[in-house]
């Protein structure tokens, strides 16, 4: 996934060089707090920050010897550092930096997903506007249902994506935590306030408690989240997809020059890229699945959760970032066909209207299952033996006892039911 990213900066967050590097920063400002509270000389936590530094290929080098990531990374600064290397990692264990560090990764991806679905936001606000009058057929089960305007869906979309900031937004809250607070999380050997003092630094918060973990409650919260915004824009394109298919093709997705479909059928104008973002979406709902398996740990800590972040938090990351982006081109070049929207909507005849006739005549004082009734029978001889359904209403004894062919026509205007756009666009501020 890396390697083929066409934005690297996700994929770089994720690097076991830059997992390095925030950890060494931890380390760093570790040693900075205890020398601002006296524990160590300030003249060391100076010529630590100065001289820290490590080689990802020695760190292994050293690894297969120590088979521990921490303590091969810490052998390979101290070679850097020298004699001052004994304050580094002072009362801490493994968990305190590794976790630290990784509520700043989790954090900053967080930040990059929030750019992407602000960005994506105003792409679908200006498309929004760009349609707002322009009528299409709402569909319910796949079914004809009644009028409304192509500006509504993107509207709709709006609300959703709205929401899936706010659960980011929340999510990067909870999982932007740091602790070090040794072994199982009693301060046992480091002061409470270094972690204080190094979790202000970082721009984190510092747990309220930690076991030798933070726990992962917060991890599969910020996956969970994941999972629901890749959900949101699976549903996008799923819509994108059926919007393109030959027998409604009311909208498809940008087809450059050059483009080839198919490799049998030069025809083809395949929505490839909404099919991609629908797929890599069920990827990220299953590594949900497993940060909530990860919850549960043997007693204060074990590792067994260790290996399935590696993967999932890059992947998901990853993958959530790049279907963003990828959408987000998708509906700014998206093609929209208003006339095949309009011929759509006439397609059934008049059917769409069904609803409207049968309040006409309830208007009147006419039962609602009579009524009902009354236009459910001419509606069946359109779908079953292809009558025209307007006809048939305007000689329909029971329906023209009450309506008069003027108040029949006016059933018959899809504007009625796009009276109330205005109102439900200035909710969003268009």
């Amino acid at each position: 996934m890396i390697q083929r990213y066409t934005n690297p900066e996700m994929g770089n967050l994720w690097s076991l060089q830059h997992e390095f590097e925030e950890i060494l920063e931890v380390e760093m400002a570790a040693c900075d707090a205890m020398a601002e509270l006296g524990e160590i000389p300030a003249e060391a936590a100076k010529n630590i920050r100065a001289k820290a530094n490590f080689n990802l290929e020695r760190v292994h080098e050293i690894e297969k010897v120590t088979n521990h990531d921490i303590i091969a990374f810490l052998t390979n600064v101290a070679e850097y550092v020298g004699d001052d290397s004994k304050y580094i990692h002072k009362g801490l264990t493994s968990s305190d930096v590794k976790d630290t560090a990784l509520g700043i990764m989790m954090k900053k991806s967080a930040d990059i997903i929030l750019d992407d679905l602000r960005k994506f936001h105003e792409v679908l606000k200006r498309r929004a506007a760009e349609f707002k009058h322009t009528p299409c057929i709402g569909r319910t089960h796949g079914i004809h249902a009644e009028p409304m305007t192509f500006g509504l869906k993107l509207c709709l979309w709006m609300a959703e994506v709205e929401r899936d900031i706010e659960r980011v937004e929340h999510a990067q809250k909870i999982v932007a935590v740091g602790k070090l607070s040794g072994a199982v999380g009693t301060y046992s050997n480091i002061d409470p306030r270094i972690e204080e003092i190094v979790c202000k630094k970082l721009g984190l918060t510092p747990v309220r408690l930690a076991t030798q973990v933070i726990q992962r409650d917060r991890h599969a919260e910020y996956m969970t989240t994941l999972a629901i915004v890749a959900s949101s824009f699976e549903k996008f394109a799923t819509e994108v997809r059926n919007l393109q298919r030959t027998d409604i093709r009311e909208a498809e997705e940008y087809f450059s020059p050059g483009q080839k479909g198919s490799s049998a059928m030069p025809h083809k104008r395949n929505p490839i890229t909404c099919e991609r973002v629908a797929g890599m979406a069920r990827l990220v709902r299953g590594n949900a699945i497993a940060a909530m398996e990860d919850i549960t740990l043997w007693h204060e800590r074990d590792i067994s959760h260790s290996s399935v972040e590696r993967v999932i938090l890059p992947d998901s990351t990853i993958n959530v970032d790049y279907c963003i982006k990828k959408f987000t081109n998708i509906i700014d070049k998206l093609l929209v066909y208003p006339d095949a929207m309009m011929a759509n909507m006439n397609k059934t005849g008049g059917l769409i209207y069904s609803q409207r006739i049968m309040l006409a005549v309830v208007s009147k004082g006419v039962l609602r299952e009579d009524a009902y009734k009354w236009v459910q029978r001419n509606a069946m001889k359109r779908w079953l033996e292809g009558e025209d359904f307007r006809t048939n209403v305007e000689k329909d004894p029971d329906i023209t006892k009450y309506l008069t062919k003027e108040e029949i026509d006016e059933c018959f205007d899809y504007k009625y039911f796009l009276r109330n756009v205005d109102m439900i666009f200035e909710r969003f501020g268009l």
